[in-house]
């Protein structure tokens, strides 16, 4: 990810945006179709594709807003961040953005943006094959019997893809880049300082946002927090993003199977809580061994893996629990229902893409297969449910070496920043957001919320942790030190 506020990444420093000349921006009705609020206008601000070379060329941010819904009470503006990576907020201002309360949406602009890389912000695009775009590809399942040698292919596969395909700009997408772009929105946009709510992925953008430009923050609030740091060390802190997966998995796990093993439930899986893991785990077995033919699904096969990765998917939101139910009792009969829907094949070779860079980027993977081997052997047999997933290669093991070291978070900064984390999260656990919160000091608080679900504020969280966040946007009234939403 990249710099600190007195630390060079490479040969890349802050570049300050206030002291640039700045036109005037001009918004217009935003490009496209969609349910769009009729407030909502669109925008366009240009920065540096790279940013060690402040002069050389330029690519246009789509930046989105809603005016503050009273302008005499206005504080200034909201920047939605979001998550992915490969995520844009361009249309969230009409979205999650209309379920802010009246008195913040009264307090502020709410900004939106299409990250560097998302469409329409520059797109990129690595021309993946349609097989490569399952998501049980992009997350690297090793082989029923552990095997990584098909990842470590896959992995070289995609990224030369991606090198061939995606051109100069996908070597300059980043989530330090991302930061930097921020700033020059906050200029553009005429302001001092800026407010951010930053989701998942998000909440990393914000963290190092407020590093590098701490002076130029307002109210700041992180959501669904990313581990800093990581058990794999800070030069790898992107991969370890990815080995989160194990406690999170097993955080949301036993919520599942209290629910799936509920007398009266139509989807009830199992008769007991204790029961429904040894359920999956010996269905998940039979999969690897009798695949089941999925017609729709990508890839038209239900095994041990896309069992595993409809969990992992179903995990997010435990609105989304009856469906992995019902895919389990499907299973066991020997059947399965309709194939999930996909999203357009174009939007998902984008997102793919930016997500890819981002990740591969922002910090150095190892290229050894033998590092993964004994990851993967080590995490399958402590964490049965991912199947040594978390700790496998992805195609960062193939790609150019990163320019840039990763941000270090540290506590120096203004004291401004709330995080609003959910107990009980597959992909951002609370063990990685409790390091983000140590990293901050005495800059930040964080708001532990006893829920189950990624997304807290106003998403999966409780009325407790929504108020607390609404306070502080709407009032400024934070906590005096962290503590516990029941």
């Amino acid at each position: 990810m990249a710099a600190a506020s007195v630390v060079i990444l490479g040969s890349v420093a802050p570049v300050s945006a206030s002291a640039e000349s700045l036109e005037p921006l001009q918004w217009s009705k935003c490009d496209g179709s969609g349910q769009r609020d009729a407030r909502q206008e669109c925008t366009t601000v240009f920065v540096p594709m790279d940013y060690s070379d402040p002069g050389g060329r330029k690519i246009g941010i789509a930046v989105s807003r809603i005016p503050s819904e009273k302008p005499g009470a206005r504080r200034g503006a909201l920047l939605l961040i979001p998550g992915g990576p490969g995520g844009s907020s361009l249309d969230e201002p009409s979205e999650k953005g209309q379920r802010l309360p009246k008195e913040v949406r009264e307090a502020y602009d709410i900004i939106g943006f299409a990250p560097r890389g998302n469409t329409p912000s520059a797109p990129v695009d690595c021309g993946l094959d349609h097989a490569d775009l399952a998501t049980s590809r992009l997350r690297p399942w090793p082989a029923a019997d552990g095997s990584i040698t098909e990842n470590m292919t896959a992995g070289r596969r995609m990224a030369d893809a991606c090198t061939h395909n995606g051109g100069e700009p996908l070597r300059h997408i980043s989530t330090a880049d991302n930061a930097r772009d921020i700033d020059r929105i906050r200029a553009a946009l005429g302001e001092r300082r800026i407010s951010a709510w930053g989701v998942s992925y998000g909440s990393y953008i914000g963290a190092v946002y407020s590093e590098l430009f701490a002076d130029r923050t307002d109210r700041i609030v992180l959501d669904s927090n990313l581990d800093p740091t990581g058990d794999l060390g800070r030069t790898q802190i992107s991969r370890a993003w990815l080995a989160g997966f194990e406690q999170g998995v097993e955080d949301v796990f036993p919520e599942f199977a209290r629910w799936a093993s509920r007398p009266g439930n139509p989807d009830r899986v199992a008769p007991t809580p204790a029961k429904l893991r040894s359920v999956f785990l010996g269905l998940a077995a039979r999969l690897d061994r009798q695949p089941l033919p999925w017609p729709g699904a990508n890839p038209e096969v239900l095994n041990g893996t896309t069992l595993r990765q409809s969990m992992l998917d179903s995990f997010y939101d435990p609105d989304d629990f009856p469906k992995l139910a019902q895919l389990i009792r499907a299973a066991r009969q020997g059947t399965v229902p309709p194939a999930p829907p996909a999203p357009p094949e174009s939007l998902m070779q984008n997102a793919v893409a930016v997500g890819a860079a981002t990740i591969c980027n922002d910090s150095a993977w190892p290229t050894s297969a033998a590092v993964y081997e004994k990851s993967v052997a080590d995490s399958r047999a402590k964490y049965p449910l991912t199947a040594g997933m978390p700790r496998n290669a992805m195609l960062c093991a193939a790609w150019p070496r990163p320019e840039q070291a990763p941000v270090r978070i540290t506590d120096r900064g203004r004291s401004n920043i709330v995080l609003v984390q959910n107990e009980r999260d597959v992909a951002t656990p609370l063990t990685g957001a409790r390091k983000l919160r140590a990293a901050l000091g005495d800059r930040a608080v964080m708001v532990t919320v006893n829920s189950t679900g990624h997304d807290a504020y106003l998403e999966n969280g409780n009325a407790c942790g929504d108020a607390t966040v609404s306070r502080f946007f709407a009032k400024g009234e934070r906590p005096d030190h962290d503590f516990y939403c029941k």
